[in-house]
């Protein structure tokens, strides 16, 4: 009865829920019904024309999808003692994360368990994790989710100040934080805040605004313009490691941590219940493993 009220609050039709439920509509029909009964509630508002949740259904959703998720959970804990785990992890990550981390390690998961499906959405906008049903959100974060939502952390992201060779043989290497506004400097840019470049180094706190003569929204495009000499960047390790390790940028005030709005972590963020479902529980501790093993 769950899946079937469930599927029609989704859906709006009985038609397209007993299509998906591979059922007959009369079957849908006689399961709302025997469950508005059995909870002596009126869940839908039906005219000729179509089908509304009543504010009761409305109430019991949230409920209902929180059961079934559980009763999943449940299903595969007892599948899995005796046959692969299967099932679909909806994902949505960081552009640039999801391309130069996490493309390189779903295909070994995936080769782990021959049973599991992934869809992965990149994408920087703030996903509504639980209203467009992704299992899973892989994002920077230096704050607690929503309150509805829980976390674990998965990757440790570290930030640099890099610049060229090409760029630091015109200009003199910069000393100390406080000269940064005498450079070219390069950042990815979304808002305001994002000029001020925040940065410690044992008891020392520095807060300094910085200017640059390219503003850009994605990372990629900011280690590019400092590949090419365009002024000092601040970017994360997964980005500039590689080139760092080849000599194709140098790291500028090594001493000092950088602290961005962005945070030091990406976090696995999704609903409650989500997060108690095996086949997701499995990615993420793969995951946490694998980024472990990439930074020992």
């Amino acid at each position: 009865m769950l899946a079937c009220f469930v599927k029609v609050a989704e859906t709006l039709s009985v038609g397209r829920s007993a299509q998906a439920l591979n059922v007959a509509k009369s079957v849908v029909s006689k399961r709302i019904a025997q469950l508005e009964a059995h909870l002596a509630v009126t869940l839908f508002s039906r005219s000729t024309r179509r089908i509304v949740l009543t504010a009761a259904g409305e109430l019991y959703l949230e409920h209902a999808k929180r059961a079934l998720a559980e009763l999943r959970a449940a299903e595969e804990l007892l599948l899995a003692s005796r046959s692969e785990i299967r099932g679909q992890i909806r994902i949505t990550a960081s552009v640039s994360w999801g391309q130069r981390v996490l493309c390189k390690l779903l295909p070994e998961f995936l080769k782990m368990h021959p049973g599991i499906e992934i869809e992965l959405r990149l994408a920087d906008r703030l996903v509504d994790v639980a209203f467009e049903r992704f299992d899973l959100a892989l994002r920077w974060t230096s704050s607690m989710p929503k309150q509805e939502l829980v976390s674990t952390p998965i990757a440790q992201v570290n930030w640099f100040l890099v610049a060229a060779p090409s760029y630091l043989a015109q200009h003199p290497e910069p000393q100390d934080p406080d000269v940064l506004p005498q450079y070219s400097t390069l950042f990815y840019w979304r808002e305001p805040a994002d000029q001020w470049w925040q940065m410690s180094a044992g008891q020392a706190q520095r807060r300094i605004a910085v200017t640059t003569r390219y503003q850009v929204d994605h990372p990629e495009a900011v280690l590019e313009a400092c590949l090419q000499g365009l002024g000092i960047a601040q970017l994360p390790d997964y980005l500039c490691a590689q080139a760092l390790s080849d000599g194709q940028l140098r790291q500028v005030l090594p001493g000092w941590i950088q602290q961005t709005r962005f945070g030091n972590l990406i976090m696995a963020i999704a609903p409650p219940e989500r997060m108690r479902i095996l086949r997701n529980r499995l990615l993420i501790d793969f995951l946490i493993q694998a980024c472990d093993a990439k930074h020992s």
